[in-house]
């Protein structure tokens, strides 16, 4: 009997440990660039999906048009299990696809040739992930609103867009000509997705497609279709760049509720130009969708769930009396245009550049309805919420993202940031700049961080290194010897220099070595605008 028991448990731990090597294969193949992605490009994606409600289904194909950057004969096609690809076409030449977990690869009969487009048509199908907890624990998002009518969407972020669609599931490659998004629903429903609407078409069995257009690059996660009782109302926004097209999709009853808190967003986006250069996608208009979750970013057409309340559902995040004034998912999600949509970090491991600057840029807006003082408040209220458990930037290669700190501790290290250039004309300009460099583009942390350090002069790598790559915060030790305070940094990475500022204003360079002083004691008391800890040592 315990020779029995005894190969049980070991075939039990065989099993856990290759469970376990499974799922970091699984990671690693979705979270590299493999050799059956690097020698392609997305130019484009054209999806059209048909859900079966009642039966949480979808059934779909996705055109995907790209470059050769070399020869290739196997490509990697991202599609999560439990869903399906049921067949493919290319050219009508034969090919042959196989499995490997949340991945096909697709070997052609032929290896394509360099410097060429191709299309290749895939017809999938499948009862893709539910949503536990959205837009967090991500899928698709199947429910009713208040009269019993069916209110459908997707949030993927992190899951990623491969969980229900067939694509090239990494930021490094969005399709750079757009996509085309075509949703088949009852004839009492509407389907609103990113882009321009161009058009429906009634079809037989009371179904009606909506189709929609992006002209721009977009993150394949952001590409999601809402499906509901929906009504519209427009506006316009004359910005930077011209004449924008400001869209509402909401729920009948909530039509009075959006026309009042929607005002909102064109405040917003005169702060946001005004920092951040112009809106990123004016050939796709901009777009705030009604829906069953919180929120997200997604590009051109933003879900909103916030209840038509100001505030987090109604709350100040940093519990200063400034963030409820505002709609935090209106201005926390639109920011994400600029910083996550626009600019997208190339390994979801950067994350922080989507949210740090993101998170700041509801410092912007408090600052720019109420003041500095209040902006400022905004900022030191929501390192509350900072949790240091790990650091900001995760693990490279697996798609794996780093702390939650990213957006409130990032935030703080943006605003570190601006006190050490000390002149807001030139943080401002270090902003459109940014946005200006990296428009529509992805990038590494490693290549803002030298960026910002090379654009500001300021000795800044060891600070990107302490605040992103470990969880300590710098600690200012200092004392009094004699008439004079002697001070120095701890708690912080090898060489690791910060000059600050004390609340008189005056400024003190400082490292890991003592340095002295001759200020008064009972002034030594620095800047509430730097996340840093202070000890009084004997």
């Amino acid at each position: 009997m315990k020779s029995i028991i005894c190969s049980c448990f070991l075939i039990l731990i065989q099993f856990k440990t290759y469970a376990q090597l499974f799922k970091s294969n699984q990671d690693s193949l979705r979270g590299t660039i493999t050799s059956e992605r690097i020698w392609w490009d997305v130019k484009k994606y054209e999806l059209e999906i048909e859900p079966t409600i009642s039966k949480q289904k979808i059934i779909g194909k996705n055109i995907i048009t790209f470059f050769t950057l070399s020869h290739g004969k196997s490509m990697q096609i991202d599609l999560q299990e439990p869903m399906e690809i049921d067949s493919i076409n290319f050219s009508e030449e034969k090919t042959e696809l196989t499995r490997n977990g949340n991945l096909y690869y697709v070997s052609f009969e032929n290896e394509l040739i360099a410097d060429k487009i191709y299309s290749i048509t895939i017809y999938f199908s499948g009862k893709p992930r539910k949503a536990v907890n959205a837009p967090w624990d991500g899928g698709w998002i199947w429910t009713k609103d208040s009269k019993g009518n069916p209110w459908v969407t997707v949030a993927c972020q992190g899951l990623g867009a491969s969980s229900w669609y067939p694509c090239k599931d990494h930021q490094s490659d969005e399709p750079d000509q757009g996509a085309t998004i075509a949703v088949k629903v009852p004839n009492n429903l509407v389907a609103v997705s990113n882009g321009r609407f161009i058009g429906k078409k009634e079809n037989s069995k009371n179904k009606t497609t909506f189709y929609w257009e992006v002209k721009n690059p977009i993150n394949s996660y952001n590409i999601v279709p809402y499906i509901g009782k929906y009504v519209h109302w427009s506006d316009l926004y004359y910005g930077e760049k011209g004449t924008l097209s400001l869209d509402y999709w909401v729920l009948e009853k909530n039509l009075d509720k959006s026309k009042n808190q929607f005002l909102q967003v064109k405040s917003m986006l005169a702060c946001f130009e005004n920092w951040f250069g112009a809106y990123p996608f004016y050939e796709d208009g901009y777009k705030l969708v009604e829906s069953p979750h919180l929120g997200m970013e997604h590009q051109s057409a933003i879900a909103y769930g916030n209840k038509f309340k100001n505030g987090y559902e109604g709350n100040d995040i940093s519990r200063t009396g400034n963030g409820d004034k505002w709609d935090f998912i209106i201005v926390h999600e639109s920011g994400h245009e600029w910083f996550g949509n626009s600019i997208t970090s190339y390994d979801i491991a950067d994350m922080w550049i989507h949210e740090a600057f993101t998170s700041y840029s509801e410092v912007l807006y408090t600052e720019y309805l109420f003041g500095k003082e209040a902006g400022d408040k905004y900022v030191q209220g929501i390192r509350a919420r900072i949790n240091n458990d790990i650091p900001i930037i995760g693990k490279y290669g697996l798609n794996k993202e780093g702390s939650g700190d990213m957006y409130f501790k990032g935030s703080n290290l943006i605003h570190m940031i601006r006190q050490l250039i000390n002149n807001d004309e030139k943080f401002k300009s270090l902003l459109l700049s940014i946005n200006k460099k990296y428009f529509h583009k992805t990038l590494t942390s490693q290549q803002l961080e030298k960026y910002i350090i090379d654009l500001t002069g300021l000795p800044l790598q060891k600070v990107f290194d302490q605040y992103l790559r470990t969880t300590q915060i710098p600690i200012l030790e200092y004392k009094k010897v004699n008439n004079e305070i002697e001070y120095r940094w701890v708690n912080c990475v090898d060489g690791f220099e910060l000059k600050f500022k004390l609340q008189n204003g005056k400024w003190f360079e400082c490292s890991t070595d003592w340095k002295k002083t001759d200020a008064l004691f009972s002034d030594f008391i620095i800047d509430s605008n730097f996340y840093v800890r202070i000890n009084k040592v004997e």
